[in-house]
């Protein structure tokens, strides 16, 4: 699920929260996950990944990962990215593009303490895309990390770990219909703040 806070009082951001509640009434399955394609400088390369956004203030959409991971290393490098929403129980999509930052550290800390004992034992266990010998290793990491968290007084965030935001200049809402006839309606940010244009199919 995807928590709104205070969103922006645009309509773009109605738009995109109108066609979320919707999705939800017909219980659209991962609701929350988006597809976020990078740049890698390093690389010359575009690439791109699924997250789960976990929420959005006022015109921010918060998600979290590791630091160190591709991913990661693609925002803090080139601050362009694409975000894209599929909801296959109403047919429809959302196309986003926007300028990525790096949380406030008290955003990132207050989140990682509301999560399960079991997901942060994870996120401190794993080098996020490094290679590894054996999945068993990954176990093994995993198990000995939840251990030692069950037995600590005191669970901290690791640094390597946090959270991103990004803020879009871009929407594009993309709703199904027979014949391919489908509704395109995009919305830029400008000088003048949001323009809105109708696409053909």
């Amino acid at each position: 699920m995807i928590n709104f806070i205070d969103i922006e009082d645009s309509k773009p951001f109605h738009e995109l929260k109108k066609l979320y509640e919707n999705a939800c009434k017909h219980n659209q399955d991962y609701v929350e996950a988006m597809c976020i394609g990078s740049y890698s400088l390093r690389n010359k390369e575009i690439s791109s990944r699924f997250v789960n956004l976990k929420f959005i203030k006022n015109n921010e959409f918060y998600f979290f990962s590791n630091y160190n991971s591709p991913k990661s290393l693609d925002f803090k490098n080139h601050s362009q990215i694409t975000s894209t929403f599929f909801w296959s129980r109403i047919n429809s999509q959302i196309r986003i593009k926007g300028k990525i930052f790096t949380a406030d550290k008290d955003i990132s800390d207050k989140h990682f303490l509301s999560r399960s004992i079991e997901k942060n034992a994870l996120a401190i266990s794993s080098k996020q895309s490094e290679k590894i010998s054996s999945y068993n290793e990954v176990i093994n990491n995993y198990e000995s990390t939840l251990n030692f968290l069950k037995n600590s007084k005191e669970l901290n965030r690791p640094d390597y770990w946090g959270g991103f935001y990004f803020i879009p200049y871009y929407f594009e809402f993309w709703i199904g219909n027979k014949y391919r006839i489908n509704q395109r309606k995009e919305f830029f940010h400008g000088d003048n703040g949001w323009e809105e244009n109708i696409l053909q199919p």
